[in-house]
């Protein structure tokens, strides 16, 4: 993670290389795999909140598009976990894009105009909301995409342990969080305009394109052996990960902070209702709106490359958490158009800070015989939570009303973030260094 800057016969000056982890040729196929397959999963989340809230007209709706997707994600997680742990990891990601893929494609060819399935209703009694059937079959693809992405996260989790030396998890992490927020700043910009100019058909053959980009992206991994070749059963080997994750107090912490921060602060998924019935700005706006989040990430974590967050980490998360749920609570009550773009990059800035503390003590904690099984855990805590945290935001909305229900999530994660640090005291005097030599010694 250095390189030499000067040097003459009696010292060596050497700096920190912000690009270190760029240099491994691997890491970078990695990173364009991430970049290409979220880049159409944004795209994808921004015209299924269009479409789901244009044929429902009921925010209740689109919470049920994150509940479709967290229900198998949580559901199939430890076992992804198993499974990425003692799988070839190429391999397993083949077939999980080809899974997703296979989503996307049919999504396409239910929404092309021949097929003409908006003319058939179905009452929903839950919730009292009526959706009629085109729409329900995507309720099912999402489903299908979430048991997909119940094996991806482990995968990716544990993939990038073997591609890189672990002095350079800090730096890998900062670069693999901005490709994403990248990503996320880019596709829903795209969707949002390509799906107002151009209409869903178009959008998604888009979509696919970049699945398929992501899904070739793969071949240029190595073929990585499994580390973990499992000597218990199946139960036992999922409860040995369970236990080490709740035995590893920061751990549990930063999972439990996530989840419940996000959980009360998911208001992003609504974003349609402020975009179509508040600001009134169209598709076009909300791609904007979307966009605004991930670029306050993007220019957040490339500033990080450079001044790391990691001299106070647990201190410097509360930090963030407690931004992300005041910046929450600003543009829900904001009636101007820039305005929001303006607290919604914030919301974006602070939330990028934790996702680099959080993925570092993760790569850091975790034993690399471990790190399927631990993803999986993270995964049912934190690659969940959003739309868990959609969900949420859907039903309050429909309970409370759509300002009132973002507000009353701000708050709540003000109030997550004040508990969290009554607990964790101690924590927040730790470096960096002192979380290292406490992993050491447990090793």
């Amino acid at each position: 993670m250095f390189s030499v800057a000067d040097s003459d016969l009696n010292s060596v000056i050497v700096k920190p290389d912000p690009y270190a982890a760029l240099r491994f040729r691997e890491f970078r196929s990695y990173l364009g795999m991430r970049f290409f397959f979220t880049f159409a999963y944004q795209m994808q989340a921004v015209v299924l909140g269009i479409y789901i809230y244009h044929v429902t007209k009921d925010p209740m709706a689109l919470g049920f598009v994150g509940l479709c997707e967290a229900i198998p994600a949580i559901g199939i997680a430890l076992y992804g976990g198993y499974v990425a742990d003692k799988s070839e990891k190429r391999g397993l990601l083949l077939k999980v894009f080809g899974g997703v893929f296979l989503c996307t494609l049919i999504m396409l060819l239910v929404t092309l105009p021949q097929f003409n399935l908006r003319q058939f209703d179905i009452i929903f009694t839950l919730f009292n909301f009526k959706v009629n059937l085109i729409a329900l079959i995507m309720y099912v693809l999402v489903f299908g995409m979430g048991i997909s992405r119940g094996f991806f996260g482990p995968a990716t989790f544990s993939l990038m342990a073997q591609i890189l030396p672990k002095n350079l998890y800090p730096n890998a992490s900062t670069w693999s969080s901005s490709s994403w927020q990248m990503a996320s700043i880019l596709g829903p910009a795209i969707g949002g305009i390509t799906y107002g100019f151009f209409g869903i058909t178009i959008t998604y053959i888009v979509i696919i394109s970049f699945v398929f980009i992501a899904l070739i992206c793969i071949f240029f991994l190595k073929v990585h052996p499994p580390q973990f070749v499992p000597k218990e059963n199946i139960k036992e080997s999922l409860l040995k990960g369970i236990n080490f994750v709740f035995k590893t107090k920061m751990m549990v912490w930063a999972m439990s902070l996530d989840l419940f921060s996000v959980f009360f602060g998911g208001a992003v998924a609504i974003l349609p209702v402020f975009a179509n019935d508040i600001l009134k700005v169209g598709p076009e706006g909300l791609g904007f709106m979307r966009a605004a989040v991930s670029a306050g990430s993007v220019f957040t974590m490339l500033a990080m490359t450079r001044f790391s967050p990691m001299n106070k980490p647990w201190r410097n998360l509360l930090i963030a958490v407690t931004g992300f749920g005041l910046s929450i609570i600003c543009w829900s009550l904001s009636k101007n158009f820039y305005l929001t773009l303006f607290f919604l990059f914030l919301e974006g800035s602070f939330d990028s800070v934790s996702v680099i503390i959080r993925s570092t003590i993760m790569q850091l904690l975790t034993p690399d015989e471990m790190r399927g099984r631990v993803s999986a855990v993270n995964s049912m805590f934190i690659g969940s939570s959003n739309e868990i945290g959609a969900f949420e935001s859907g039903l309050t909305a429909k309970l409370m009303r759509t300002i009132p229900s973002v507000v009353f999530g701000g708050t709540m994660t003000l109030a997550i973030a004040g508990i969290t640090w009554l607990k964790t005291k101690s924590l927040t005097k730790l470096s960096l260094q002192d979380i290292n030599e406490q992993t050491s010694k447990a090793a």
